[in-house]
């Protein structure tokens, strides 16, 4: 039976690259437009609503909310966030007859409650858990801290609902950041990567990965600190729109499934494996 040896050895071997080619296999895209985006607006929340983006910007003393038009990139609303805090994720939420934007902070555990139509603060809402990212199903707001864990909220009284670990393979998928929820799937930026974890919001599970790599070169960022972050969706129009932090552009971008670009990937395609290690203080 000496002669099964090689073959064993053989079996061994692709099932490892088989393993390894599905821990790395991701869907990639198709960039559709490039719009101006400010490139001194530190993107920590992205939102896209009747036609106009809802912006959500960080770093104390700079912190704001804006409503932009999407072809141009101007500024038509601003609201300047109290120096005290470090502006994070953003939603919206409407019920009955308030119109309302929702904005974390940072490390403050504040949310701030605005009117839509004039960027009124109306309320602040107290949580305990840093504030990362923010979205909402309809139902319930969802809330991301930079750990592996997502809130879901009620509306109102930002009371836990209830929470899911997020798992790729069983392993915990950390500093999840700005989230979007698309077609009933939580989609969500990993802080410093070029990747965006699409996740069930029944289980926590990764159902997939989106990359990102080479969207906007390293060229073109002007320091460590402008990763991948924001992403907004036309329900409407079915559109999907990403930037970055401290990013010149905007980008409308069309999934290309995994599947459908095997030749690609075999030819030197995007890598998915770029998740960087460095690290910075600001958020």
């Amino acid at each position: 039976m000496l002669f099964l040896r090689p073959l064993r050895v053989l079996l061994i071997v692709f099932l490892a690259l088989l393993a390894v080619t599905r821990a790395f296999a991701a869907d990639t895209y198709q960039v559709l437009h490039t719009y101006p985006h400010d490139s001194q607006a530190f993107t920590q929340g992205l939102i896209y609503l009747d036609g106009h983006l809802y912006e959500s910007t960080g770093i104390k003393g700079h912190s704001s909310l804006r409503m932009e038009e999407l072809e141009t990139g101007r500024i038509l609303q601003f609201q300047d966030v109290p120096e005290k805090y470090f502006a994070e994720g953003l939603a919206a939420w409407k019920s009955g007859s308030a119109d309302t934007l929702i904005q974390l902070t940072w490390q403050d555990h504040t949310a701030l409650v605005y009117d839509r139509s004039t960027f009124r603060l109306l309320r602040t809402l107290p949580y305990t858990w840093d504030g990362w990212g923010l979205t909402q199903d309809g139902k319930n707001l969802i809330l991301s801290d930079g750990t592996a864990t997502l809130r879901f909220l009620d509306p109102a009284t930002f009371r836990v609902l209830r929470s899911i670990e997020v798992r790729d393979r069983g392993q915990p998928v950390k500093e999840l950041n700005e989230l979007e929820f698309i077609h009933g799937q939580i989609y969500a930026n990993v802080w410093y990567s070029d990747r965006i974890a699409r996740i069930s919001p029944a289980t926590g599970k990764v159902l997939g990965w989106i990359d990102l790599a080479g969207l906007l070169p390293q060229s073109e960022r002007s320091s460590t600190g402008a990763v991948l972050n924001g992403i907004a969706y036309d329900s409407a129009h079915d559109r999907l729109f990403v930037t970055g932090k401290l990013w010149p552009k905007l980008f409308e971008i069309r999934i290309i499934p995994e599947k459908s670009f095997g030749k690609q990937r075999m030819q030197g395609a995007k890598s998915t494996a770029q998740v960087p290690s460095v690290r910075t203080g600001s958020r």
